[in-house]
């Protein structure tokens, strides 16, 4: 299995997002944050299971995303490294991806 790196923001879209189920549903916000460690190292095992994002901007080429077992409305967004894999982010699919993720590139410059 592989190393699993989660960037500090992956932790804020977790809290985020757990906080925003657990208005309306204590019990789903604690499954939420489960399937995401589930997801998560399910990457670590195998890396290749999620898609390639088809991105128009070329420095997000090499991010793959996959669907939050259990919560397909949030997509986890990683790419793959040499020792495992670097979680991104997590989002809702609604929201605009692509600018948060070409934002969050330019900030890692």
């Amino acid at each position: 299995m592989g190393e699993i790196y989660k960037r500090p923001q992956v932790i804020q879209d977790l809290i985020e997002i757990a906080t925003y189920i657990a208005n309306n549903d204590l019990d789903s916000s604690d499954r939420f944050l489960r399937a995401a460690e589930e997801t998560f190292k399910q990457l670590g095992k195998m890396p290749q299971s999620g898609k390639k994002s088809h991105f128009s901007n070329n420095r997000l080429q090499n991010i793959r995303q996959l669907t939050l077992k259990g919560f397909r409305k949030y997509l986890v967004f990683y790419q793959i490294i040499p020792t495992g894999v670097e979680i991104i982010r997590v989002l809702h699919g609604s929201r605009e991806i692509e600018a948060i993720l070409d934002n969050d590139s330019q900030e890692d410059r």
